[in-house]
């Protein structure tokens, strides 16, 4: 029997799920499963430092597609994005504060309708709005599997389910000024919505590869223009948040430089100045978990430095 690319990667990542990540330093608690009125259960790791102490307070770090970042033998890529390594060397080296990492496991195909900010989506004429809907990806399979877009509700699974309950279990500090929101590609595009949303919970994020096309073309595309009017008039005040971009060039990456550059124009225009606000442009970087890996010391500095 032969399998589409797609549904044996859906097989695969299935079959990892029940797995439990082990760190290479500090510990993982695993959440099989994390029941929500808001989304769709799904598995959460809370990485602890090494040395982990409750006697003392700890700042949060919370990650999307969380069974990418600390174990290679489980993600269907066989590549991770090793933050627990990092982060300890960092913090072993005395350069950030130490970090409680959340990794909050995607939903396989629900991810693209759980990440896609939207408020901004909302303010589509109906034809925009099918037409982002009905978007495929370059192997002709739909984009958002036939799932409504529902970040608003992910958030809200974020902010008051999962965090309520970190706060609870674990040793954090819990205003915003020691607290972080991440992602990759779909996950830095809800990243950046989420510290736009709530400003008040998060007080900075890390956006690696933003994916502000939203879908797999720019042929007729209305989502960078909806992003960037939302960004114009939601952006946080720039003293009080720090926000971290980023992008390559090649593969998927190749179609953010010129709409990075608007982005880094609205930045600027909001009064954000380099203490709270930062854009890296890494040449010849893809979109992969490889590339991510290779400068996580970046915004983890960003963010946690001290």
């Amino acid at each position: 029997m032969k399998f589409s690319f797609t549904v044996f990667t859906l097989l695969l990542i299935n079959s990892l799920s029940a797995q439990t990540p082990k760190a290479s330093a500090g510990s993982i608690q695993h959440f099989e499963n994390f029941k929500s009125k808001y989304v769709d259960a799904r598995n959460v790791d809370v990485w602890l430092p090494e040395g982990y102490d409750k006697t003392k307070k700890y700042d949060v770090l919370y990650m999307h597609d969380g069974q990418m970042l600390f174990d290679s033998a489980i993600t269907w890529t066989k590549v991770a994005w090793d933050v627990d390594e990092m982060a300890t060397k960092l913090s072993r080296a005395g350069k950030i504060r130490e970090v409680i990492v959340v990794g909050i496991w995607n939903s396989g195909k629900g991810r693209h309708s759980d990440y896609f900010p939207q408020k901004p989506f909302e303010t589509l004429t109906q034809a925009e709005k099918d037409s982002v809907y009905s978007a495929a990806r370059s192997n002709g399979f739909s984009v958002f599997n036939g799932y409504k877009i529902h970040s608003d509700d992910y958030l809200k699974f974020i902010v008051l389910e999962l965090k309520p309950l970190i706060d609870k279990q674990f040793s954090t500090k819990t205003g915003p000024k020691h607290t972080f929101i991440a992602g990759s590609s779909m996950g830095g595009l809800i990243s950046i919505y989420a510290v736009c949303e709530y400003p008040k919970v998060f007080g900075g994020a890390a956006c690696l590869s933003t994916h502000w096309p939203g879908i797999f073309t720019m042929v007729n595309n209305p989502v960078p223009d909806a992003m960037f009017a939302y960004l114009k008039t939601h952006l946080p005040k720039p003293r009080k948040t720090k926000i971290y971009f980023d992008y390559g060039d090649q593969t998927l990456d190749a179609m953010y430089p010129p709409l990075q550059r608007q982005v880094d124009v609205i930045m600027r225009q909001k009064g954000f100045k380099p203490k709270h606000w930062i854009t890296r442009f890494f040449p010849g970087e893809n979109h992969s978990e490889v590339s991510w890996r290779k400068r996580l010391d970046v915004p983890l500095l960003f963010l946690l430095g001290k």
